[in-house]
């Protein structure tokens, strides 16, 4: 195990590099002696991740000293047939109210920036290749550290669940291309295949795709189940993308992110570095087809059937499920309204099969100033242990079956400091009913604030503090406290 825990150093150490080359950009130059600059050659020209008589790894360090500059203010904005974006990304983010199950609303135009990984590829075959047939290649690397009150374990806190340490929390490669939903003339495809390796495969594994590393493996020295670090392809899809149904039409077929969250398993699209207790425990993604239909720039449709929650189609666990989602966005596009259906079957529970139906609500005051509220409900029939008896004060005890449901609201508040910095306040309750979802039936309030800094495109740090309480029995710290305190920081370090 010695290895193990000395994996989340070792990463952070080998990333000193990195940080060294975005420094150096930045560093203070001392003012040279007018005589000594006239009889001093001019140093050599910086080398430039476009120049292809340098090798692999100077235009990959290039790529970061670039990136570290700032941004072209006049550089021409995307084509686009969408309403004007409503946010500013950075340092939010995202650009766009939230729509899942396609990589931008149908419109937006492909908004991934182009990172060191594919700026040193430019000059390779591979690389020309890739830029002629529209597919990125890119990822990042997410560690992070928390100091906390509890001692044993943060649960319900995601994705840092093991207290007071350092953590290896995510390496995810990205292989993709984004369809062209601004024109409308002609189909296109797009595809997605993103994996992730670390410990944050202990809340996204699917049933079915490679969950014997956690279903398989108990811990009774950790706080969760499972390998301790693994590996799980989160996302394989591919879209086609009909212009002529409505005002355009993607089909998905493939696993997916579950639909209506504001927040991601991908550190990078998160507002806050940890996660609600409401995204905690509800379904993280789905498999099967989806459909996403504009039906003008206001109303988007979303329609599909997959597996069940968690559930690979070709697991013995699979149910089939429907899936809709419909998206509202205001003409002055301050007010943005998703009521979702994510999960409804008639099946009893089965792994993950619960019930779920969710509306978020988002609001612009102004440029810098935005909130998103999310609320729930969800429930399974006939939970296993969860009927009539058993022991009081210990879920899941019962020798019968029974209902189990809960409810969450989660608020956002979003500020933008400047054009590299964010301050996110969150706010939320969660009544896990029976202790299905969390393990302790009681109520709970978690209240956070953090920020995001910038500092390049390559590099986001979030500093964060977290506090949480339960109502009705003591929930932290595996049921030793009834509340729980937590400083946490992480940083994503994109390639």
């Amino acid at each position: 195990m010695t290895h193990k825990k000395l994996l989340p150093l070792a990463l952070m150490l080998a990333m000193l590099p990195a940080g060294r080359v975005l420094a150096g950009t930045t560093a203070a130059v001392p003012l040279a002696d007018p005589q000594s600059v006239a009889s001093t050659q001019a140093p050599a020209m910086e080398v430039q991740s476009s120049d292809c008589s340098h090798g692999f790894l100077s235009r990959f360090a290039a790529a970061y000293r670039e990136d570290a500059q700032p941004a072209d203010p006049n550089a021409p904005a995307a084509k686009r047939r969408a309403m004007d974006a409503p946010l500013d990304s950075p340092p939010f983010p995202s650009s766009e109210w939230q729509l899942g199950g396609v990589p931008a609303p149908i419109g937006v135009p492909d908004t991934n920036s182009t990172y060191p990984l594919e700026k040193a590829l430019g000059c390779t075959a591979l690389g020309q290749w890739m830029q002629r047939n529209r597919i990125e290649m890119f990822g990042w690397v997410t560690p992070s550290g928390n100091l906390s009150t509890s001692s044993k374990s943060n649960a319900p806190l995601s994705y840092n669940t093991r207290a007071n340490r350092l953590e290896f929390d995510q390496f995810v490669f990205n292989l993709t291309r984004v369809e062209d939903t601004v024109q409308t003339d002609h189909l296109d495809w797009g595809f997605d295949i993103s994996n992730l390796y670390g410990y944050d495969y202990h809340y996204t594994i699917m049933k079915g795709v490679f969950s014997n590393q956690l279903l398989n493996n108990p811990s009774s020295n950790e706080p969760q189940n499972g390998k301790l670090y693994g590996d799980d392809p989160m996302l394989f899809y591919a879209d086609l993308y009909i212009p002529w149904v409505a005002q355009g039409m993607v089909v998905r077929v493939g696993r997916w992110l579950s639909l209506p969250d504001i927040e991601a398993q991908f550190s990078p699209q998160n507002y806050l570095m940890t996660h609600s207790i409401l995204y905690t425990v509800d379904p993280y993604t789905q498999m099967g087809v989806m459909t996403t239909t504009r039906l003008n720039q206001q109303w988007t449709l979303q329609v599909g059937v997959n597996a069940s929650n968690d559930t690979a189609v070709w697991n013995p666990g699979a149910r089939p499920t429907l899936q809709a989602c419909v998206r509202w966005v205001s003409v002055d596009n301050n007010d943005m309204l998703y009521p979702c259906v994510n999960s409804l079957n008639h099946s009893d529970y089965n792994y993950n099969n619960v019930q779920m139906y969710v509306m978020t609500w988002g609001h612009r005051f102004n440029e810098r100033v935005h909130i998103l509220t999310e609320a729930y409900r969800m429930f399974g029939r006939n939970v296993p242990g969860f009927g009539p008896g058993g022991i009081p004060g210990e879920p899941g005890t019962s020798a019968l079956p029974g209902y189990a449901s809960a409810f969450g609201v989660v608020n956002y508040l979003n500020i933008e400091l400047d054009a590299k910095n964010m301050l996110s306040i969150r706010n939320e309750f969660y009544n896990d009913e029976n202790g299905q979802r969390t393990g302790y039936a009681t109520r709970y309030s978690s209240h956070t604030v953090g920020i995001t800094h910038w500092v390049s495109q390559d590099l986001e740090i979030q500093p964060e503090l977290r506090y949480e309480k339960s109502y009705d029995v003591d929930a932290y710290d595996n049921g030793r406290k009834d509340y729980q305190a937590v400083a946490l920081l992480d940083a994503i370090i994109h390639f």
